[in-house]
């Protein structure tokens, strides 16, 4: 069973120029990484909000896809962008 993953981010004053062409170059990335299942993106441009919708195999693949781009840079890259680190959580899906 597959789990979602949300990305809650504040990104910095004047840096969604910058954000949506990054996110641009950088989403085939994730969503070709081994156990990624889909990304979406949503903005709440009146708060400089960005939620990051995920859905991945299971945990672990998302911590391996997180390792990944902290050792190539990219983690760093998008974290110029934000005013903080996202807030990640984790859901499993219940068949209720």
């Amino acid at each position: 069973m597959s789990i979602r993953v949300t990305l809650n981010c504040n990104i910095k004053s004047g840096q969604l120029d910058v954000l949506l062409p990054f996110l641009k170059q950088n989403l085939p990335n994730v969503r070709g990484f081994k156990g990624c299942v889909g990304v979406s993106v949503y903005f709440d441009e009146s708060n400089s909000e960005m939620l990051l919708e995920e859905e991945w195999l299971n945990v672990e693949q998302h911590h391996a896809y997180i390792k990944h781009i902290d050792n190539n840079g990219v983690l760093g890259e998008l974290a110029q962008l934000l005013e903080s680190a996202p807030l990640i959580k984790y859901f499993k899906k219940e068949n209720i």
